[in-house]
């Protein structure tokens, strides 16, 4: 038995994976970035790392346990360490990034898991990214693919693991304007998901219903300011950057309790919390297959 598994994005996270962003800088890596590098605005290295230094404490102070990755000097992106790898209920994943900016950042991740217990799986099949990956609850599996960071052969691996284990998987293709999945999309509670329905479609809806799963619907300013953006802590928390006003009135109005640090800087760069976490272990939420 592996020491780090993940069975959803909603149980009470007990561990994450971080790295920290001593070496980060904007880059054209997506359409947030190509846009933020193409305005007046400057990036402000002492306000990030005070962003920073809030994201951790709101970690800290909701008992999650803190683990690093070592920094790559080549590799600014690193700070995003949702998509160099995948947590599952049966150990990590070593993901295959899409982008030669961000190829190498393999190598940490693996330094960092073969330290432990090393990996369930290694992808292999075209290219697969954690952003695109949810793992929602126990039996349901959802990733997103555009052709670009994740393309269908990818997906189609991934998700294959887990049809081995009786999990309902869906893969769902989304314009590659959108970067990730979780850029669109991301679960706040078991029950309760933060998503751009506009963009991902009727099918896509009809889907989180099927699962009895509601939405706060996000429009598409939200969407390319990262507000779909969050981490779901358990027990009814999220993580939600601040400038994510109205989504997070609406988290709580639904009885979620929003610890909101600023992560504009990061935003502006393409991510936020979903993208600059990797869960390791959270509680389990059962047991019971999703049909």
């Amino acid at each position: 038995m592996m020491r780090w598994t993940v069975d959803s994005e909603t149980g009470v996270l007990t561990d994450v994976l971080l790295c920290r962003p001593d070496h980060y800088q904007w880059l054209e890596t997506n359409a947030v970035a190509v846009s933020t590098l193409a305005s007046s605005a400057q990036f402000d290295r002492a306000e990030m790392l005070r962003q920073w230094d809030g994201l951790v404490a709101a970690l800290d102070g909701a008992g999650v346990r803190i683990h690093y990755l070592e920094q790559s000097p080549a590799h600014p992106y690193q700070v995003y360490t949702r998509d160099s790898s995948q947590t599952t209920p049966w150990g990590p994943v070593l993901t295959q990034l899409a982008l030669p900016q961000r190829r190498g950042e393999y190598a940490r991740v693996m330094d960092f898991h073969l330290a432990a217990d090393g990996f369930y799986r290694f992808a292999n099949h075209g290219v697969v990214e954690g952003g695109d990956i949810h793992v929602v609850r126990p039996g349901l599996l959802i990733i997103g693919h555009s052709g670009v960071r994740t393309n269908r052969a990818g997906a189609e691996q991934f998700a294959g693991w887990f049809a081995e284990h009786g999990w309902s998987t869906f893969i769902h293709e989304f314009p590659e304007h959108f970067l990730h999945l979780d850029v669109l999309f991301c679960m706040a509670t078991d029950s309760l998901a933060v998503a751009c329905i506009d963009v991902l479609g009727d099918e896509f809806a009809r889907m989180l219903a099927a699962h009895g799963i509601n939405v706060i619907d996000a429009t598409y300013p939200e969407v390319m300011a990262m507000s779909c953006n969050l981490l779901a802590l358990g027990d009814n928390r999220v993580i939600s950057p601040a400038h994510s006003q109205r989504i997070n009135a609406e988290l709580r109005a639904h009885g979620v309790t929003v610890i909101d640090p600023a992560l504009d800087v990061f935003a502006r760069g393409g991510g936020s919390v979903h993208c600059m976490t990797m869960p390791l272990h959270r509680k389990p939420l059962g047991e019971q297959v999703a049909t």
